[in-house]
């Protein structure tokens, strides 16, 4: 036991660090992944204290491998086969391998299980006693859906437990443990989408010698390590990003023959897709803001919000349309995001100021391909088009480019949006009545009654068509960085 061996040994004891360990705190022990680091303190079993060179400080025990010798850190491969070799009738060195991965992944599980606990009874029990102190909303801002994480890695760590061999833990089959929860992980996102409040939340209170004086209470009764709280808000941030690495490492030593290969391997690429999502999430969420201050400088806009039915822009540029039955040509700028596309006119002589249009359904759309020559349905010659027709044939706009590479972006665009949708079937994103009511609410404060709403309009669309001699801000900037494409 570490721990022993630091109280009555008297030797000093290694530790290699897994993964790169970025701080969030001054009291914290920064190393990147291959540092070895000296172990000071391991009385607790989540926090070690440690000591790289002048630096000391705490640091996630999850994150190094214990060294018997410092030798073994500096050790290189070839002496590491040869210690294999020397090893003689016990297990395999690929064998242990496994059996460490599989220690190491069960003893973060149970540390990671008991790091929830403190915080839910340590912290919120506490802060729910005191309404003078707390609203249940504040509550929800700082921790999120923690409790919610919690009770789902109670019930994934039971199932951990169930496959766990203890007698012989490198023939462990824990990879389906992984698969079988594979959407329950889905719940880190609203956590992580929600952290960025959480410590903005934080912060201000922080500020108040009282909030102050009452966490520290709650940390101290709870006997949690000296961390603030916002570096323990972190871990469930941290863990879900851990879980990749940690399968990766579990893969590396498991024989392509072993049982739990295939299951394991799945399940890496599951725990990815997971972090992947996580993020893409994220950048959804950024996004929406963006989106209602874009609808809120258009001018006559008609109709329901843009963020009732969609949360991506994914392109936008100008195209010449023509709509039956007149078959009128007409320049518009057009804007294609998730189940919709919306066009605009622009001012004649203020180039950046749009005025709606009208939108198309894209969920009632069949994107066509039309080849260069005569179109039938419109009876005119055509360059560089294609067709949108509604499925039950009662709207067809036909959108010709200026180039033909133009056209081809604009069809792969079309393309994406299907996809995205169903993508968000698939993984059941979609945006809470009360994300679109806050976005839309921000974007008209940024419009103040009794200004001119055209003046806001010199912020101009210079990230998605270039109008000169005109200064842009960052917020436009950013719309442009919403479409994937880059013109």
């Amino acid at each position: 036991n570490l721990k022993v061996m630091l109280q009555h040994d008297g030797s000093v004891v290694y530790a290699e660090a897994l993964w790169d360990h970025v701080t969030m705190d001054d009291q914290e022990l920064g190393f990147k992944a291959g540092d070895v680091i000296e172990v000071v303190d391991a009385t607790n079993k989540e926090w070690w204290w440690g000591r790289i060179m002048d630096s000391e400080g705490w640091f996630p025990a999850s994150f190094v491998r214990y060294l018997a010798h410092l030798e073994e850190a500096q050790a290189g491969e070839e002496d590491q086969a040869a210690l294999g070799l020397l090893l003689g009738p016990g297990l395999p060195c690929k064998e242990q391998m496994r059996t460490n991965v599989i220690n190491e992944i069960m003893s973060t599980e149970r540390d990671y299980i008991k790091h929830l606990k403190d915080i839910c009874e340590g912290y919120i029990k506490q802060c729910r006693k005191r309404t003078d102190m707390f609203t249940e909303e504040q509550l929800r801002t700082i921790f999120g859906n923690i409790e919610e994480i919690y009770r789902f890695q109670r019930k994934f760590l039971k199932g951990l437990e169930k496959k766990f061999n203890k007698e012989q833990p490198h023939l462990s089959e824990i990879g389906c443990c992984f698969l079988e929860h594979q959407t329950d992980f889905q719940i880190y996102s609203e956590y992580c989408n929600n952290h960025p409040n959480a410590c903005v939340q934080l912060s201000k209170l922080m500020k108040v010698n009282k909030y102050v004086f009452f966490f520290e209470a709650c940390r101290l009764l709870q006997k949690m390590i000296d961390i603030s709280l916002d570096g323990f808000l972190l871990t469930p941030v941290q863990k879900i990003c851990k879980y990749p690495l940690q399968l990766a490492e579990l893969l590396k030593y498991t024989n392509p023959q072993h049982r739990d290969y295939k299951d394991v391997e799945a399940a890496l690429n599951a725990m990815k897709n997971v972090a992947r999502l996580i993020n893409e999430r994220k950048r959804r969420l950024e996004n929406i803001d963006k989106i209602a201050q874009w609808q809120s400088s258009i001018e006559d806009w008609e109709g329901e919000d843009v963020l009732s039915r969609s949360s991506d822009l994914i392109f936008s540029g100008e195209l010449t349309k023509l709509s039956q039955p007149q078959a009128k040509s007409q320049q518009r700028m057009f804007f294609l995001f998730d189940h919709q596309m919306v066009y605009c006119k622009k001012d004649l002589l203020r180039r950046d100021m749009l005025y709606y249009k009208g939108r198309v359904d894209m969920d009632h759309m069949e994107v066509m391909d039309v080849e260069d020559g005569k179109e039938k349905d419109f009876n005119i010659s055509v360059k560089n088009a294609l067709k949108l027709r509604s499925l039950a044939g009662d709207e067809v706009h036909l959108l010709c480019a200026k180039k033909p590479e133009q056209k081809q972006r604009w069809l792969r665009a079309f393309a994406d949006e299907r996809r995205q949708v169903q993508h968000d079937r698939e993984t059941g994103f979609s945006l809470t009545e009360v994300q679109k009511k806050q976005a839309m609410l921000n974007a008209c404060k940024s419009h103040p009654a009794g200004k001119p709403k055209g003046n806001n309009h010199q912020t101009g669309y210079t990230m998605i068509y270039n109008t000169p001699k005109r200064k842009t801000s960052t917020f436009w900037h950013n719309i442009g960085r919403l479409t994937p494409f880059k013109k």
